[in-house]
């Protein structure tokens, strides 16, 4: 069995990191994140164009009709460059629901409109004031959302921002009957944490190209401040976290994209160990550049925010640890 990432999915990743540091340096982030709309809407079409929201989408509906497989490629390099717009919502979370409609797979894959789902009304919503569309998620089944009020919320991270949806004079369309709705959204949780655990991972091998770079450069006594081993060991510490992490996440990403039934698992071992090292990937790079690390103006702060705000969502790392516990001895069923 050969484990490496095929041709198409090497060219994939180095068009996709090609385009981003091209669009989406550390300047061009940091300006879209301290906006009001806080992300560029013409980029969802330049998206489409590139073919990244129709990558799993069949052909017969517009898109490339390939796999989870390669959207983890683009989650993991999306994360590296802090992408500020509703992929994650759209391709993570909401993709799943729309399957069984053909009209809105096309509009997804042609970049017409992007989507997020809330789970619950009342709830966190990623997303949701650049989102298009809305599916929402109850007991009676899975439905898309028109009208209704949208209010978004300050959070911590400005470059993936919360709201709440609100359903006063609302018209809800079904997509997912009540039957199906518990099974639609368990494969939703798998692909949402698994494209979180890569994101996270992208954050993670970010923080620490930074630090590397740092500690190449800085010079202290005439001498690199790498040498030391204060410095060198954090960043040897955050390359072994950062590389079980991807492992994790590739493994949960195959899991998912074959259906296999260790998906719930992996996903939740894969969120965890992603979360945990791109947090600790971001604290110890800001340690490394001393001063600098900390003002407003590095790019630091903000991968730092966006690690955090992984961590928080769907539950912390403790939190999907202890399910993978559960499950490995007692045998449990990790909660959807």
């Amino acid at each position: 069995m050969d484990f490496a990432f095929t041709e198409e999915q090497e060219l994939l990743r180095n068009q996709a990191r090609e385009w981003l540091e091209r669009h989406y340096g550390v300047e061009r982030v940091a300006e879209l994140a301290d906006s009001e709309a806080g992300w560029e809407p013409g980029s969802w079409r330049e998206l489409a164009e590139l073919g990244w929201t129709g990558v799993s989408i069949p052909e017969e509906q517009g898109g490339a009709g390939l796999g989870f497989l390669e959207e983890a490629v683009l989650f993991e390099e999306l994360g590296r460059a802090l992408y500020p717009g509703p992929y994650f919502a759209t391709i993570g979370l909401a993709l799943p629901a729309l399957r069984g409609r053909p009209d809105l797979l096309e509009a997804v894959a042609s970049g017409e409109t992007s989507w997020t789902l809330a789970l619950g009304e009342g709830a966190l919503v990623p997303d949701l004031m650049t989102a298009d569309r809305v599916a929402l998620v109850n007991d009676e089944g899975i439905w898309v959302v028109d009208g209704g009020s949208r209010e978004g919320l300050e959070t911590m991270d400005s470059t993936r921002r919360l709201g709440r949806l609100g359903l006063e004079g609302a018209r809800l369309e079904p997509l997912i009957s009540a039957e199906d709705v518990g099974e639609t959204v368990a494969r939703i949780r798998e692909r949402a944490l698994v494209a979180l655990a890569l994101e996270a991972v992208g954050i993670a091998s970010r923080a620490l190209e930074l630090g590397i770079a740092h500690a190449s450069n800085r010079q202290q006594f005439d001498r690199p401040i790498g040498v030391y081993q204060a410095v060198s060991h954090a960043l040897a510490d955050t390359y072994v976290e950062t590389e079980l992490a991807r492992s994790l996440a590739l493994w949960a990403a195959w899991t998912v994209s074959e259906g296999d039934e260790a998906a719930p698992v992996a996903a939740s071992a894969a969120k965890a160990a992603g979360a945990e090292a791109a947090t600790l990937a971001c604290e110890r790079s800001i340690q490394v550049h001393g001063g600098i690390g900390f003002t407003w103006e590095h790019i630091l702060h903000r991968l730092y925010k966006r690690a955090q705000w992984i961590d928080a969502w769907e539950g912390s790392a403790g939190v999907h640890r202890a399910a993978v516990a559960a499950s490995l001895l007692d045998g449990a069923r990790v909660p959807a």
